[in-house]
Parts: structure tokens; C-alpha cells; sequence
């Protein structure tokens, strides 16, 4: 049985971009362990977005049915209208920017519009993304450690096995190394470079102890929040909205046009 809900057609038929965005797009997927993660944009349609029919701002399709968790070769696919996926991305969502620095071999969908977001994703990186992804990294450590009301544990095959949960522990060291990356060259690298990915993977194996992962997380964090706090950084204090909403009223308008 699996989850849908969200208008497949409008979506489908309107969709610019769509690419991976689950591990596989940052090099750290173990074969047989991790679910298939993808991400689309749609336009919405103009009797949508000014006129009188209901809104419909995101399509979702999953291989699981609804509740329950992705496991192994499952399919997770959330295709968002441009409109709520500008409004995510220019907020710094990490998740949300990967589309636009996925590597050409992770682009499921590509249309005219979507290559032309992707030229300009540059307008989306500013100091308030950082921020946002020292706040994703902070969650998933607090699920790593199981402290501050964290949903803990969400995978107790893992606590068992290692003591914490490693993909939580996984994915707060890649937040963080990339957090670090956006801070001082105003960029992410998709997939993740060799030497920290392999650190990445080992610490999805549970290769490391906690600790020293929290450690390593720290460290990062630290340098993160020093290029901040000092301007030493080539990002922009927030994200270029008026060059974002001036291409997205041209981009509605020609997409209504064709």
C-alpha cells in the first residue's frame, strides 16, 4: 500500500525540475541500507494561482504507506509548486537548496525554468542558511545523543547495535562539515568531497564513538559560527528576494503563456 496525496496530474504535467536528494546525492548511501529520497518543482497553473480553483502546492508520493517509515529500496518523492519551494529555499531549508547543486547525474527532470534556477542558486546562499543548517545539524545531534525532546529513538535497531542512532550521528557530521563549506566558500559540493565522505561513512557504519563524533561536530560548529559572528565569510547577510520574486513573475508568466 503506498501514500499519495496532492494532484499527480498538475503536478506532473507542470514539473521544471526534479532530482535525488537523499544520501546518494551526498555520497554517504550504503547499498541495502538506505531508502531513495527525490525532490520535484512544479509551476502552478494560472487558474491556481490567480484564479478561484483550490491550491495545490505539492504532490507526495511514497512506496510506504502513510506513517510508516522508508526503509531499504523504498521511494520518497515530494514535488513542491515553485512558489512554496522558493518560500523554503530562500529561508535556507538545506534540504531544500540540494536541487540546485545536485551534480547533472542526480537530475531526474530538467525544463527550461529549472536550468534557469539553477543558474541563479547563488541568489538563495546567504548567512541566514547557515544559521538554518546549524539548526538541522543541532537537531539531528540531539537525536544522535537523544536529548531535548528528540523523537528517540526513531531507528532502535541502530541504538541497539551502537549504542546511538549513527544516521542521526551521520547526518549531523555531513550538516555540519557543509555548513562549514557554505560559510567559507559560499557553495556546497555535491556529492561530498572524498576524505570527508569517507568520514561520513564510517560514522554511519558506527565506526566511531559518540564522542568523539560530538566532538568533531563541535569543532566544525565552532569554526561555523566564528565566520559568522566575524563577517569572514564570503555570503551575503540574506538571500537576493528581489531578484528570486522578479524571475519567478516572469517565469509564471511565460510557463501560462506557452
Amino acid at each position: 500500500m503506498t501514500t499519495e496525496y496532492g494532484d499527480r496530474k498538475i503536478a506532473l504535467d507542470n514539473e521544471i525540475l526534479r532530482t535525488v536528494v537523499g544520501s546518494g546525492v551526498h555520497g554517504i548511501a550504503i547499498e541495502g541500507t538506505d531508502d531513495h529520497d527525490e525532490m520535484g518543482i512544479f509551476i502552478e497553473p494560472a487558474s491556481i494561482v490567480v484564479g478561484l480553483d483550490r491550491s495545490q502546492d505539492h504532490y507526495v508520493w511514497r512506496t510506504q504507506p502513510e506513517g510508516a517509515r522508508s526503509g531499504p529500496g523504498d521511494t520518497d518523492l515530494i514535488i513542491y509548486s515553485l512558489r512554496k519551494w522558493l518560500r523554503l529555499a530562500i529561508k535556507g531549508n538545506p534540504t531544500v537548496l540540494i536541487p540546485l547543486w545536485c551534480p547533472n547525474t542526480d537530475l531526474i527532470q530538467l525544463e527550461g525554468p529549472g536550468k534557469e534556477l539553477r543558474a541563479m542558486r547563488d541568489a538563495f546562499m546567504s548567512q541566514e542558511a547557515a544559521h538554518r543548517v546549524l539548526g538541522y545539524m543541532d537537531q539531528q545531534r540531539r537525536g544522535m545523543l537523544g536529548i531535548g525532546g528528540a523523537k528517540i529513538p526513531s531507528r532502535p535497531e541502530l541504538v541497539e547495535k551502537y549504542g546511538y542512532d549513527t544516521k542521526y550521528a551521520a547526518h549531523a557530521l555531513r550538516l555540519a562539515i557543509q555548513g562549514f563549506e557554505m560559510v567559507t566558500k559560499g557553495r556546497l559540493t555535491l556529492p561530498m568531497g572524498d576524505a570527508m565522505r569517507e568520514v561520513v561513512l564510517e560514522v554511519k557504519q558506527g565506526k566511531f564513538a559518540r564522542e568523539d563524533i560530538a566532538m568533531l561536530i563541535a569543532n566544525h560548529e565552532r569554526s561555523i559560527r566564528e565566520a559568522l559572528d566575524s563577517g569572514r565569510t564570503p555570503l551575503p547577510p540574506k538571500p537576493d528576494r528581489e531578484r528570486i520574486s522578479a524571475w519567478s513573475v516572469e517565469t509564471h508568466r511565460q510557463w501560462w503563456n506557452q
